[in-house]
């Protein structure tokens, strides 16, 4: 079929034609964005899974919601090597200017740009590291401690003051937030609990591995009670196959049922492998059909073209020792997995093994379900493995 009507969009954060299965993490978005903007507390969320499951897609799709629910919204993606203050300062002084372009004179906003100001000068950086290009002198002694976990709190409160004060919402919302260390992840929960405390209108949404809430956990003990963790795991079957069907029949194109079942089998009902899976059998496709034949002679393209890219980007960045754990992992058929499984296939001492398990959760490449148990955080990696690394 013609690959430029083609409806389906794999790719990093890109959103699908259909977001089938999603639709109570939507509503309960819909639900916080009203109740702050109406002056109640409510729950914040953090969406938590593996790579690939629509975290990302979810975050943008409840950004759009807010746009249009009149927040002003502050996106931002956490890196390996990136420090919260100096991500979120570029993006709050567009906020506030934006607060200040709007109708009527607030000594509040003009306040909360003052207290932006020192919040930098807390960091240690000058205003250009971080892009503020804020004409006002920063309000001495307010969030210029140094100390993050009380600066980034002042700074919250004063965006959501000058916020309340222009009849307005602020929405923040963080991507990747598993790369926070301890002491940003603190702080922003200490942050948030402020907002609520208060009724202030300004909203957190956040995204991350199933570590998260582990490490909200220990980061504050009172994070469950900020914070609501839907998982977002693999689709159903049903969902699957929604995702499938309906951007084909949109395009007036059928999808067979045993390719629809092909289709759920090779993908585990895991977003992102759907998109991938329904991109190509459209391409392998002839007449106005997607059938079994179709979606078989599609699979070495998808697998070839995951390897490539997808799995390929996050092999690349590992040692020779992390790659042999990672091999031994897939080997494994025990379940749950646990280290010493891991070591029993390399044989070699448990001991040897906690500094290559430590260093690839640090890389996300791992995480542990429950004390003393591993996992991948891509799915399907074992498959991956096994061809990367035969034996």
């Amino acid at each position: 079929m013609d690959t430029l009507t083609n409806p389906f969009s794999p790719g990093a954060g890109t959103p699908p034609p259909e977001l089938a299965g999603r639709q109570q993490i939507l509503d309960d978005a819909r639900v916080l964005l009203a109740r702050v903007k109406a002056g109640r507390s409510e729950k914040s969320l953090v969406l938590t899974g593996l790579r690939g499951v629509g975290k990302t897609v979810l975050l943008n799709t409840v950004a759009s919601m807010a746009e249009a629910d009149g927040y002003r919204t502050v996106m931002i993606e956490v890196t390996e090597k990136s420090s919260l203050g100096t991500l979120l300062t570029p993006h709050l002084s567009e906020l506030l200017c934006e607060l200040d372009r709007m109708a009527g004179v607030s000594a509040k906003v003009r306040r909360a740009l003052s207290v932006l100001r020192s919040f930098v000068g807390g960091l240690k950086i000058t205003v250009g590291e971080v892009g503020v290009g804020v004409d006002v002198e920063p309000l001495r002694g307010t969030a210029d401690s140094g100390d993050l976990s009380i600066d980034l709190t002042k700074l919250f409160q004063a965006v959501g003051e000058a916020a309340l004060d222009k009849g307005a919402g602020a929405a923040i919302f963080i991507d990747e937030l598993q790369y926070l260390s301890q002491d940003e992840f603190g702080a922003l929960i200490m942050a948030i609990h402020r907002m609520q405390q208060l009724r202030l209108p300004v909203v957190f949404v956040g995204a991350g591995l199933p570590t998260l809430p582990g490490l909200a956990g220990a980061s504050k003990t009172y994070a469950e009670r900020l914070f609501n963790f839907p998982q977002l795991g693999a689709l159903s079957a049903e969902d699957s196959a929604k995702a499938i069907q309906e951007p084909a029949a949109a395009a007036g194109v059928a999808v067979g049922k045993n390719a629809l079942r092909e289709i759920y089998r090779k993908t585990c009902g895991y977003p992102y492998f759907l998109q991938e899976w329904g991109y190509q059998a459209w391409n392998f496709a002839s007449g106005k059909t997607i059938t079994l034949d179709a979606v078989s002679r599609a699979s070495a393209r998808v697998v070839e073209r995951l390897d490539q890219s997808f799995f390929r980007v996050r092999f690349d960045r590992l040692t020779t020792g992390e790659k042999n754990f990672l091999r031994a992992m897939a080997d494994a058929d025990t379940a749950p997995l646990r280290t010493g499984v891991v070591a029993e296939k390399l044989g070699v001492p448990l001991g040897r093994l906690g500094p290559v398990r430590a260093s690839l959760i640090k890389k996300s490449m791992i995480y542990s379900p429950a004390y003393g148990e591993l996992a991948y955080t891509v799915p399907l990696f074992g498959e991956f493995m096994r061809r990367a690394i035969p034996e």
